[in-house]
């Protein structure tokens, strides 16, 4: 997997699984150094790693902690596990051994009202399984703090509790919400069907889709639960090239539409840095 969260959902495979903890919702600005400070001070840490996005270098907002005793990974659970910091509060739990039972459990959800909160979304899919992490886009254009784009991406304990969130509430309509809202899986950068799609999206003639345009992106708006660029075809940038990402011009768009289609409609497909 070359999705960021799960390439290190077990952390290092060489980790005792009784010493080594996943912390999750970071503060964006914490450091890796912090983090390692704040764990020392509850035990000798071996190791701390905060993990970032490949590409723009930015915090994911999660990282590991490995510490030399069991028991000071037990006790850092218990002490640090709900800990408010700044306007996050930690999740500090065992990191999980890698399974295929925990791989591909990362939805895509559309269709949401810009209303609800990060909140609201966990309450709706909470009852179908653990939650391991969420995240709501946000819409930076608008000058407004916490409105959001309608889109989250919400990653479950295993892929059979994401498989029946899809089942239950794809196409419906749940409480709180007006219209029906979309619920899959959201796509794997490495699956080879996803770069045959874009592949075909870039080599279509009917004129909505126009040459790609390499550049080195300034600003990134977010990386849905770190996941990397998709492969080159399309002229989206291949894992391991050095660059920061490729510009797609789409053309012959209706006058209604605005960034939050775009976000939709290319959003599955991997981490989108930038719509204007």
């Amino acid at each position: 997997m070359s999705n960021g969260y799960e390439d290190h959902m077990g952390g290092d495979e060489g980790k005792d699984a009784k010493t080594n903890l996943i912390v999750n919702y970071l503060p964006q600005s914490m450091t890796q150094d912090e983090l390692r400070s704040l764990f020392n001070s509850i035990g000798e840490v071996d190791s701390a790693k905060l993990v970032r996005d490949k590409v723009a270098g930015h915090s994911l907002g999660y990282g590991f902690v490995n510490y030399l005793n069991p028991s000071d990974a037990e006790r850092a659970i218990s002490t640090l596990n709900g800990l408010r910091l700044q306007s996050k509060t930690i999740k500090v739990s065992f990191a999980r051994p890698s399974s295929d039972t925990i791989k591909d459990a990362n939805l895509y959800i559309s269709g949401l009202p810009k209303s609800m909160s990060q909140k609201d979304v966990e309450d709706m899919f909470s009852r179908y399984g653990r939650i391991i992490n969420s995240r709501v886009l946000i819409d930076q254009s608008t000058g407004m703090t916490g409105v959001s784009r309608g889109v989250a991406f919400i990653r479950f304990d295993k892929r059979a509790e994401a498989e029946e969130a899809v089942k239950n509430l794809n196409g419906q309509t749940p409480p709180g919400v007006t219209e029906p809202i979309t619920v899959k899986f959201a796509a794997n950068p490495n699956q080879v069907k996803n770069t045959q799609l874009i592949s075909q999206l870039y080599h279509n003639q009917s004129r909505r889709f126009g040459g790609p345009l390499h550049h080195q992106a300034q600003r990134f708006r977010f990386s849905p639960m770190g996941v990397d660029h998709m492969g080159s075809m399309g002229g989206v940038n291949m894992p391991g090239n050095s660059s920061s990402g490729w510009c797609i011009f789409i053309y012959n768009l209706g006058q209604d539409a605005d960034e939050s289609i775009l976000w939709q409609m290319f959003g599955p497909f991997g981490a989108v840095t930038n719509v204007k």
